[in-house]
């Protein structure tokens, strides 16, 4: 199937403001795209693009004073099919887990996991390591947290998203994160797009998503506490430990974001004839 992504950000600064941004997608998922990936601005800035220390695509640029819009628009191939399955996955003793994935056991920003080990032990020790286990911390973390826009707050803990009892996505992957590391399961938090494909329409803005992935049987895989039922059609953005790693956009001075819409659609064989007439028409 194909995927219809992108947005369109405004941002206002009030002095020339360095920024990174993480709003490409993830470079495993280049070879899927099916129209080129590129990020415009309509005040002509020069972007350059690195890698970070995760694996991420960054932007680099400087904002002028005034309003800025960054966009993009793209079409990526998916498979359609709901986020693979491996129910036999097997959690691996620490001894054994590679190098490069020792990171995503450890405490970060977001993700307290001193603080958490007990509950976390005391919930799910007694429950079969590998996949059994995750899936029981999903369904701890998606029934434990109430979902709302009204409770979003940038500087929420995982831990203080379990005291509260409350969250938007992030809280809900952070929480999940930490208890999966508290159990020995390597855990990273995930940024990207996830639209309405497959299920019923939702009756909110398009906004980006966040879930998180656990290192099972030699391979990572996709989990959401928010859904908790796998889903089709998630984009990788970036990952990391945690939100701290991932920020969609970092100023290095005052900014204020002025509008946010993004959109995420299967693209419809309808869909397809509909633009392909237009640009006959055109």
């Amino acid at each position: 199937m194909l995927i219809r992504a992108g947005y369109d950000l405004a941002f206002r600064a009030y002095a020339p403001t360095p920024m990174i941004s993480m709003l490409s997608v993830r470079p495993d998922r280049l070879a899927d795209l099916r129209t080129p990936h590129i990020i415009d601005n309509d005040r002509g800035m020069a972007l350059q693009d690195f890698t970070d220390a995760y694996g991420n695509i960054c932007t680099r640029f400087t904002l002028q004073p005034g309003i800025t819009r960054l966009s993009c628009d793209f079409m990526i191939e998916d498979s359609g099919l709901i986020d693979p399955q491996s129910p036999h996955a097997q959690q691996h003793d620490v001894s054994d887990l590679p190098a490069d994935v020792l990171m995503y056991l450890s405490g970060s920003r977001y993700c307290e996991t001193d603080i958490l080990s007990n509950v976390a032990w005391g919930s799910f020790g007694h429950i079969n390591s590998g996949w059994d286990r995750v899936q029981a911390i999903v369904d701890f973390v998606h029934n434990h947290l109430t979902y709302g826009y009204c409770y979003a707050r940038n500087t929420r803990t995982a831990a203080e998203a379990y005291r509260e009892g409350v969250g938007v996505c992030r809280d809900f992957a952070h929480l999940a994160v930490t208890l999966a590391r508290c159990m020995n399961i390597p855990a990273r938090y995930c940024s990207g797009y996830l639209g309405d494909i497959g299920i019923d329409p939702v009756d909110i803005p398009m906004d980006f998503h966040a879930w998180f992935e656990v290192y099972l049987g030699g391979q990572w895989h996709a989990f959401d506490a928010r859904h908790r039922v796998p889903r089709i059609g998630r984009i990788l953005m970036a990952c990391g430990r945690d939100a701290a790693d991932t920020a969609l956009t970092t100023a290095f001075g005052p900014v204020d974001l002025v509008s946010f819409h993004v959109h995420t659609d299967e693209v419809t064989a309808a869909t397809r004839f509909r633009e392909a007439r237009m640009d006959i028409a055109a």
